[in-house]
């Protein structure tokens, strides 16, 4: 992981996590990289001072935080019904990345609704039509599916933009 310092083209800054810097240019081309504070998707990399560390230092170090430290909480988001929500709270600018997410999914794909894992074998074993659908599946649904080797994806589903 990397983290960069970010800004916007208000010239509000702020930090980011990156999985490599490929990530972040992919990320911000495709402008899902979003300014915490107005929303802005015209981000990029601010100067950031290498964290160098002399040998005199280094023993004077202290430890990294634990990995599973999360930053802290936002505002918590309703949780759909039948949902679980994993890591607590979703912040407001990944809220608004998600909805925007299950617009083009409704735009662009067949809901299918409780009979997901059945279509999603059919267009698998090519008994149906090649297509992007969505629907339900239960957790064992979605097991199985992967250990045929049907690749599915799970999305957390916020309420719409538009209320």
């Amino acid at each position: 992981m990397i983290r960069y310092k970010l800004r916007c083209a208000a010239a509000h800054e702020f930090e980011g996590w990156f999985r490599d810097s490929g990530a972040f240019d992919k990320l911000a081309k495709a402008e899902l990289v979003e300014c915490t504070v107005c929303g802005s998707t015209q981000v990029e990399r601010a100067l950031m001072a290498p964290a160098v560390v002399s040998s005199r230092k280094k023993a004077k170090r202290p430890a990294a935080p634990p990995a599973a430290e999360a930053p802290p909480a936002a505002p918590p988001v309703p949780e759909p019904a039948g949902q679980r929500m994993a890591a607590g709270p979703i912040p407001a600018q990944l809220v608004a990345m998600l909805q925007r997410l299950r617009a083009e999914v409704e735009k662009s794909c067949d809901y299918v609704g409780k009979d997901f894992a059945e279509e999603a074998r059919k267009i698998h074993n090519g008994e149906a039509e090649a297509r992007g659908i969505y629907g339900e599946a239960t957790d064992a649904e979605a097991e199985a599916l992967a250990e045929e080797g049907i690749d599915v994806a799970r999305l957390p589903w916020v309420p719409r933009a538009d209320g």
